[in-house]
């Protein structure tokens, strides 16, 4: 077992489910299509700096089998628990701390910008001595948090999918005593008017 873990955040791709908020601009299949594109791109990176990290699946929108048959056997599966983004990290990150690892990091799956290099950057911040990493999304969302302990609070009174995420985090982590290190600043796929963020090799077709 590595010492540093990176927990992935997904659904299944699901037509009408899957990026709901960019079905006006694209259709449901597009809309799907795009998100199944956006999280392989997200494994390929996260799959580029192993052996140096494991890597956990955490899943919603379909079985366990779905997810293998469409991301691979070499991940560990865990099905997301019912409850709120904040409620479902906690339980993530209590998981990956319990199983051993020394620094986790916790990936959406969102973010065409990150790759092996800033998922590196992380991982080394958190084994240099950083007790909470941060990678701040343009929404005023974070693609990215990396810690090296439990921190329930942290994810407590956060108005999730709202602007102030990040905000609220970083003034939730300063009351906890800790000092977050700041990853790029990125561009989250979420609306349509993030679509201009979108790299055209990621651009869905079709109908």
């Amino acid at each position: 077992m590595n010492s540093a873990c990176v927990l992935v955040f997904a659904r299944y791709p699901v037509p009408g489910e899957a990026k709901t908020r960019l079905i006006p601009a694209l259709g449901p299949e597009r809309a799907a299509q795009l998100y199944r594109c956006l999280a392989e791109a997200t494994l390929a990176q996260a799959r580029a700096i192993r052996p140096a990290v494991d890597m956990a699946l955490w899943y919603s929108g379909a079985t366990e089998d779905a997810l293998r048959a469409w991301l691979g056997d070499d991940l560990i599966y865990c099905p997301q628990p019912a409850g709120d983004l904040g409620q479902r990290l906690t339980t993530a990150l209590d998981w990956a701390f319990a199983q051993g690892y020394a620094s986790v990091l916790v990936v959406g799956t969102d973010c065409p910008g990150l790759d092996a290099a800033i998922l590196t950057q992380g991982v080394a911040a958190l084994a240099t001595g950083a007790d909470c990493v941060l990678g701040p999304a343009q929404d005023g969302g974070y693609y990215l948090l990396g810690l090296r302990e439990p921190q329930p609070l942290l994810f407590q009174d956060i108005a999730w999918s709202t602007e102030v995420v990040l905000a609220q985090t970083v003034a939730q982590a300063q009351r906890l005593g800790l000092a977050p290190t700041y990853l790029p600043t990125l561009a989250d796929i979420d609306t349509p008017e993030d679509l201009a963020h979108l790299p055209p090799s990621l651009h869905p077709t079709g109908g």
